[in-house]
């Protein structure tokens, strides 16, 4: 018997200490309030259930659990947004929009025939806007003082085909506008003066620009 003594103490205590616990779950204050609370009841209200001017337990009782705080209104157009939607321009409106179309234009080629303009909107970006050329995430070659800059077809070739990082700007730019920024660039980076024409770019475009690097094939 002395070898069952502890045992058995420990079933029975383990037990009643269940029937304890299943006691207390199963009672409950019947003038709680509950999610499903008749309409038209009345209970007292604690203190303790208003935050901020708002009734937590009402709140609970109406089975808004996940919006404690908020009216359905609220609910509707929750305030958490990082972005107010609303006040956001509409595309036609949208001024960023119309910097880039008195650029580019709808057609996605450039509006302009001005050397300058189409240098410092589309290649400044990487070869600087004096023609110094940079190195950092890439290499991006100078165009001043270059000596690869006195043959026209030279930077013709590579505006049409694209060079290694550089895309090809053979649908962006027609035959007047690649000739006006290889003027520029060969007049203003490195003094040469003698004319660049449309005619220069013809002999050279063809119908689609080459898939690969030319210089690598």
């Amino acid at each position: 018997m002395n070898n069952y003594k502890y045992p058995i103490l420990t079933v029975m205590t383990s037990i009643s200490l269940s029937m304890v616990l299943l006691t207390g779950c199963s009672s409950a204050d019947k003038e709680a309030p509950t999610i499903a609370e008749p309409a038209g009841k009345t209970t007292s209200v604690k203190s303790a259930d208003i935050v901020d001017g708002y009734n937590v337990q009402e709140s609970r009782n109406n089975g808004a659990w996940g919006g404690v705080y908020m009216s359905r209104e609220e609910l509707a157009e929750p305030r958490g947004n990082l972005l107010d939607v609303k006040a956001q321009p509409t595309i036609a409106d949208d001024p960023e929009l119309k910097q880039w179309d008195a650029i580019f234009g709808d057609d996605n080629s450039y509006s302009t025939n001005d050397g300058k303009k189409l240098y410092h909107q589309s290649c400044a970006a990487c070869h600087m806007h004096k023609g110094e050329g940079a190195i950092g995430a890439g290499y991006y070659p100078p165009l001043a003082n270059n000596s690869k800059m006195e043959s026209k077809y030279y930077i013709i070739d590579i505006l049409i085909n694209g060079f290694r990082g550089m895309p090809s700007f053979h649908r962006m730019m027609d035959d007047e506008q690649m000739a006006a920024v290889t003027q520029y660039i060969r007049t203003e980076f490195n003094g040469y003066k003698d004319p660049v024409t449309a005619e220069d770019v013809a002999q050279l475009r063809h119908a689609m620009p080459s898939a690969l690097d030319p210089w690598d094939q």
